[in-house]
């Protein structure tokens, strides 16, 4: 193949591979700084299924994420802060948070246990005092109570109120405070927004009143929204209720926008990062000037664009069938499942970018559809019906594995883990500093009888 970092889909931007290269023998290799790592011999030092984390990626998309908007806010005068608050439910794992901490972000939980993990960190010195933390989610007892026992020990925390019955719990809470509103603005997203289960409606939000300590509005209006007017769209309605809101509670000087940005889970990149966060400070700025308000601080919590790119899993080919009447000529079975591995293959409509790991330049290829290892006829991956091509088995030498890549599994998959058909969890190994770390063995089959009480 001549060109095939072209065709693969390596080193660009918009695919969220400028971190990979091909080498001139055909293989994989990830970059981290001047560090190199080369995929395949990760695989076969580690075996597959492998996960492989590289907290550096993380590093830098915070970082140019924080830059970006400082720079907008500079460019259009704007006078208010920007807050970068991480959704942990993206993915809690200790390797993915620390390095985001470490770059000046906040975090945003959803339950309890998400909250005991911020409380762990904050007692072992893990972060200074100007962190935040923003609750969302609904609140249990035990949550309310961690959220109150926080509070009490210096952390910056700021519960958010999902509903009627969290407002009469917050009432004689001693500190900050935000409302979730349903903008009921509809938009082109992986979101059922026609019944909508979370925040208080707008009527609901302005029946109120007064509201002590308030100071944060928050809103979130899907996942992966598919065009940029929307966010904008989301926006507008969102401010119309912060003017209204701010009358009767000056405090209020913090709009949360939510998550929403999308992921490399489409065909075709949707909209840039750049023009959206200058369409929204832009906009906001303006609106505020017309309707004589101090622009507000800007919250994002745009996990998955975050965190996404900084994992990918590796599988090797155990076998082909052949597929009689399909757009695939062969199944190409993996040695791991998508309903242990990579559940998110139903979860949001994903389109892995899946790519071999040696063997990128071979000159013969095959349509392929990719078989999970389980029983069950849904573990599978047909790239949405299409296929995937990947290098003919019958070409490679005699003892040669075909390993392949599913890239951008960084966001969610280790929380949707299960143990369908008693499949094990993968091996996991992080990159980092030039050095590899094996940081989670294989697990075996008596550590997952163990689960179901064997």
């Amino acid at each position: 193949m001549k060109n095939a970092k072209k065709f693969w889909k390596i080193g660009k931007r918009e695919h969220n591979t400028q971190y990979f290269d091909i080498t001139k023998d055909g293989d994989l290799v990830v970059f981290e700084g001047n560090y190199q790592y080369n995929i395949r011999e990760l695989a076969e030092k580690y075996g597959t299924p492998l996960k492989v984390m590289l907290p550096y990626i993380i590093e830098q998309r915070v970082e140019d994420l924080m830059d970006l908007f400082e720079d907008c806010l500079r460019e259009y005068k704007y006078d208010g802060q920007f807050y970068y608050h991480y959704p942990m439910k993206v993915n809690q794992n200790r390797e993915f948070v620390l390095p985001i901490i470490s770059e000046g972000a906040n975090l945003e939980t959803t339950s309890a246990n998400e909250l005991w993990v911020v409380k762990r960190l904050w007692h072992q010195h893990r972060f200074n005092s100007r962190i935040k933390v923003i609750c969302n989610g609904p609140k249990t007892e035990q949550y309310l109570a961690l959220i109150a026992e926080l509070k009490s020990n210096g952390l910056d925390i700021v519960p958010i109120i999902e509903d009627l019955s969290e407002m009469e719990a917050l009432q004689k809470f001693r500190g900050q405070v935000g409302v979730r509103v349903d903008l009921g603005v509809q938009v082109d997203s992986y979101w059922d927004k026609k019944i909508e289960r979370f925040g208080l409606s707008i009527d609901e939000v302005y029946a109120l009143g007064k509201i002590k300590n308030l100071t944060t509005l928050h809103y979130h209006m899907g996942s992966e929204i598919e065009r940029q007017a929307d966010i904008l769209r989301g926006l507008k309605k969102a401010m119309e209720v912060y003017v209204k809101l701010k009358k009767e509670n000056p405090s209020l000087d913090t709009i949360d926008m939510g998550g929403g940005f999308p992921g490399n889970f489409h065909t075709k990149p949707l909209y840039s990062i750049t023009g959206v966060v200058h369409r929204i400070i832009q906009f906001l700025g303006t609106y505020s000037r017309e309707h004589g308000v101090q622009p507000p601080n800007i919250i994002c919590e745009w996990g998955r664009y975050v965190v996404s790119p900084a994992q990918f899993t590796i599988f090797s080919i155990l076998n082909d069938k052949l597929i009689p009447k399909a757009s695939a000529k062969k199944w190409y079975v993996i040695d791991g499942s998508f309903q242990t591995h990579l559940l998110d293959t139903w979860a949001v409509r994903r389109q892995w970018h899946v790519v071999p790991v040696n063997n990128m330049h071979a000159r013969k290829l095959t349509r392929t559809w990719l078989a999970g290892l389980s029983c069950d006829s849904d573990d599978k991956y047909t790239a949405g019906g299409s296929y995937i091509m990947l290098p003919r088995l019958e070409d490679l030498e005699a003892g040669e594995k075909q390993y392949i890549a599913v890239l951008d599994t960084g966001d969610y998959q280790d929380g949707f883990t299960n143990h369908h058909c008693l499949n094990a969890a993968p091996a996991k190994v992080v990159c980092q500093n030039g050095d590899v770390t094996l940081i989670n063995k294989r697990e075996t089959a008596e550590e997952v009888g163990k689960l179901f009480g064997w």
